[in-house]
C-alpha cells in the first residue's frame, strides 16, 4: 500500500485540473477556451485518466454527461484544489511582502 506522499507524488495535477474544468464546463470546447489549450490536448489527457481510473468519465458525443465516478471525483477534487489555491495565494502574498 502506498503512503499519502507517494500517491500525491504520482498524481498528475495538470491532468486532474483539466478533468475538473471539463467537468465544470460540461465539455472539451469550453474547457479548452478556459484553460487556453487545444482540444486535442484535453482529449489526450482525458484518455490517460480514463485508463488510470478504469472509467469512461464522460458519456455521449455532443453532451458530455459525467459518469457517477466522474461526479464523485469532481466532488472530491474541487474543494481540494480550492484549498491548494488558497494556500498558494497566501504564500504568494507573503513572498511579495518579503521581497525588496
Amino acid at each position: 500500500m502506498q503512503n499519502s506522499e507517494e500517491i500525491l507524488l504520482k498524481a498528475d495535477l495538470h491532468s486532474l485540473i483539466t478533468f475538473l474544468v471539463v467537468h465544470q464546463e460540461g465539455g472539451v470546447t469550453r474547457a479548452a477556451e478556459r484553460l487556453g489549450i487545444k482540444q486535442p490536448a484535453i482529449s489526450n489527457t482525458l484518455s490517460k485518466l480514463r485508463k488510470r481510473f478504469g472509467d469512461e468519465l464522460f458519456q455521449g458525443k455532443r453532451a458530455w454527461l459525467p459518469t457517477e465516478r466522474a461526479d464523485q471525483l469532481a466532488k472530491t477534487l474541487a474543494p481540494a484544489f480550492r484549498s491548494l489555491q488558497e494556500a498558494l495565494t497566501i504564500l504568494d502574498g507573503e513572498n511579495a511582502r518579503s521581497s525588496p
